[in-house]
């Protein structure tokens, strides 16, 4: 049977001179999600990026449904909602309108997204005047709006209190019993039960040398 969903072989990933990932593998199929942990500096964001396409790996293969992600960028480009630590509000711009984008290339509903995110009120309010949690909250919104298989999430519960970890721990929820997958780093406890721990280490200069001793 072949393999189904994205699989990471032997990721290497070099930032200039510096190795950041060396040999990664992952595995995460439909429902399932996969948590990043480790120290700062172990690569869990470059790892994401890699993952959503927005790096190329410097040696090993990145597949969905066993096939390799290059032959068809695109396509994996639309199977992704990647969310980074910037939550890419236009300050001028009210809620909606920041969302509007996101809405027309996923077809998600407006709507149902900001009461998923408990938003709906501060709809028509200008991105400069919401708070980092309620911007982070927004930023969730358009995850769901692109209603992709595949969500990336770097630090989700950044800036969020305990009721919108909990709305988070929902959409998380929905999200996996509907098929879709989750890979996300963190520092903190996710409202992600049953996730794979794949914990990155620092790779330091030592461990780049005894190979070649």
């Amino acid at each position: 049977m072949a393999p189904s969903g994205l699989q990471a072989r032997g990721l290497v990933v070099f930032r200039g001179e510096r190795l950041v990932l060396d040999g990664v593998d992952l595995d995460c199929g439909g429902g399932g999600a996969v948590l990043l942990t480790g120290p700062n500096g172990a690569g869990k964001s470059t790892l994401l990026r890699a993952l959503a396409g927005l790096r190329a790996p410097d040696a090993g293969s990145l597949l969905w449904d066993g096939r390799p992600v290059s032959d068809d960028p695109l396509a994996h480009a639309g199977r992704v909602a990647y969310l980074g630590h910037q939550d890419a509000l236009k300050p001028g711009l009210t809620l909606e309108e920041n969302l509007q984008l996101a809405r027309v290339l996923g077809g998600g509903d407006l709507d149902t997204a900001l009461v998923a995110v408990d938003l709906a009120p501060l709809r028509q309010l200008p991105a400069r005047m919401l708070s980092a949690g309620q911007k982070r909250r927004a930023a969730l919104a358009r995850v769901l709006l692109l209603r992709a298989t595949l969500w990336l999430l770097d630090e989700p519960s950044l800036g969020l209190d305990r009721h919108a970890v909990a709305l988070l721990g929902e959409l998380l929820a929905a999200h996996r019993a509907s098929g879709g997958l989750v890979v996300a780093t963190t520092h903190v406890p996710l409202p992600l039960p049953d996730a794979a721990i794949l914990a990155l280490e620092t790779v330091t200069t030592q461990d780049v040398l005894e190979p070649l001793a």
